[in-house]
């Protein structure tokens, strides 16, 4: 099968094309060839697409789309919807992601849900990194912007770690937004390898950001061993494994625009049990991606 890829960048490390440099390879090693438009069968795109009256089929893979009432998200979601609605199939990242956007999209007549899978290969020939001196390696990461909850994970780390416990915030954080405590290191941003090394040697990864859809580092942190700690709104859950701790939300979100920088509060007693499977293995996943492909092209040319 020939594919086209649209809107990946494969020099950046954003969330979309850190899965998209994952996804390639593996589609390859099943025989897929990635080709100029003219020839090839599907187009792949991510996000959105500035192209219109394509020839071939359409795979629209969706991260998430704009609601944050703060922003112009009408407009910022404009050309997003305008792929949405011309492409021949869509991938969510789960069950969440969907819900959203067939809520402000309408309902897709084919699409499937894919959640984001991990470089096990990569991961399998990284070493830990040392714990040094402590029992336990605790450890976050993220691009840290306010509904990450960053305070809250510290806040979460501070109230169950064990006396001799360290945190690792992993990705920039301000000298000025950091809470300074003895048991908390910032290593800053950090390579791929150097994210696995971590988190090979960590015992339990937070992630109480608000809303997020599939993120990647959850996926790596899991397939690395993790314990994961995460909330009840949004994709994280589908993805943490039935072992996790999940956090109930005060309040659950409705699917309505709402200020997304000024997240709530989370009360750490409200603890609830995990139901959701999910796949992490990246060989699976492009395998899910390549069915879905090709049915799309069967349903278009019968």
């Amino acid at each position: 099968m020939k594919i086209y890829l649209e809107n990946v960048n494969t020099s950046s490390n954003s969330g979309p094309n850190s899965f998209a440099k994952k996804l390639i390879p593996e589609l390859e090693k099943q025989g897929c060839e990635f080709t100029q438009d003219a020839e090839a069968e599907v187009s792949l795109c991510f996000i959105e697409s500035h192209r219109k009256n394509m020839a071939i089929p359409r795979i629209q893979r969706l991260d998430g789309i704009y609601f944050n009432i703060e922003q112009n998200y009408h407009n910022l979601n404009s050309n997003i919807k305008r792929t949405y609605l011309e492409s021949q199939g869509i991938v969510f990242q789960s069950e969440f992601n969907k819900k959203l956007i067939s809520k402000y999209f309408g309902e897709p007549e084919n699409s499937t849900i894919i959640h984001n899978g991990a470089d096990i290969a990569s991961i399998d020939t990284t070493r830990a990194m040392s714990k040094g001196k402590y029992d336990n390696i605790w450890s976050c990461a993220a691009s840290w912007r306010p509904h990450k909850r960053l305070n809250e994970n510290i806040r979460y780390f501070l109230e169950h770690k064990g006396e001799n416990d360290l945190l690792v915030v992993a990705g920039e954080v301000p000298p000025e937004e950091r809470i300074k405590d003895d048991n908390i290191a910032y290593f800053g941003k950090l390579s791929q390898i150097q994210l696995f090394s971590l988190y090979k040697a960590s015992t339990n990864f937070l992630h109480l950001a608000w809303l997020d859809h599939c993120p990647n580092v959850v996926v790596d942190a899991r397939a690395c061993g993790c314990h994961i700690i995460c909330s009840s709104d949004g994709g994280t859950k589908e993805i943490a494994g039935m072992n996790s701790t999940i956090i109930e939300e005060v309040q659950p979100w409705d699917f309505e625009p709402t200020k997304l920088y000024k997240p709530p509060q989370m009360d750490f007693q409200r603890k609830i049990k995990n139901d959701f499977k999910s796949c992490y293995d990246m060989e699976k996943v492009a395998k899910l991606y390549k069915s879905f492909m090709e049915s799309t092209i069967r349903n278009e040319n019968n």
